[in-house]
């Protein structure tokens, strides 16, 4: 299978972006759509897949200026690819453009000691978002790449 991976910006993109997250998190996951889609979609930076033989949109994931990696998303025939390395790799090669140390996620309460397995460390207290508990981690850029082709990140909200 070959794949297209672009890095797109919302005001152009933002049909093919939003197909993606309502199929995984409002359909999937119930998460509502006023928390899916904030207003961080509009100052992210966001990476885009889609397949080659069928040009639909498969992948999607966004990191804020400030380094604040979330809506990673993949629909369910493709989880099994690996498509979430493609997005990851393109959100961190724009960290490292950013200059950017660090890179942040807000890990479900269940997956925090899967992201410290892979470098990842808690930060502040747990927080609740669309109903579910929630911890924000960090990681260091090059502690980040180093892991990319062993974590899964994909269903990421």
């Amino acid at each position: 299978m070959s794949y297209s991976i672009s890095r797109v910006k919302w005001q152009q993109a933002a049909p093919l972006l939003k197909n993606i997250r309502e199929k995984v998190f409002v359909c999937e996951r119930r998460i509502p759509k006023k928390v899916e889609f904030d207003n961080g979609d509009r100052t992210a930076y966001h990476m885009l897949v889609c397949d080659d033989k069928n040009q639909e949109p498969i992948a999607t994931g966004r990191i804020s200026p400030q380094g604040e990696i979330s809506r990673i998303a993949v629909v369910i025939g493709y989880r099994n690819k690996k498509v979430d390395k493609f997005i990851m790799k393109g959100l961190f090669s724009i960290a490292k453009e950013l200059s950017l140390k660090e890179v942040f996620i807000s890990s479900p309460l269940d997956k925090v000691s899967y992201f410290t397995e892979h470098e990842f460390y808690p930060i502040g207290s747990v927080y609740m978002e669309a109903g579910m508990p929630k911890q924000r981690m960090a990681c260091s850029i090059n502690e980040a790449l180093k892991n990319i082709d062993s974590a899964k990140y994909y269903l990421n909200h």
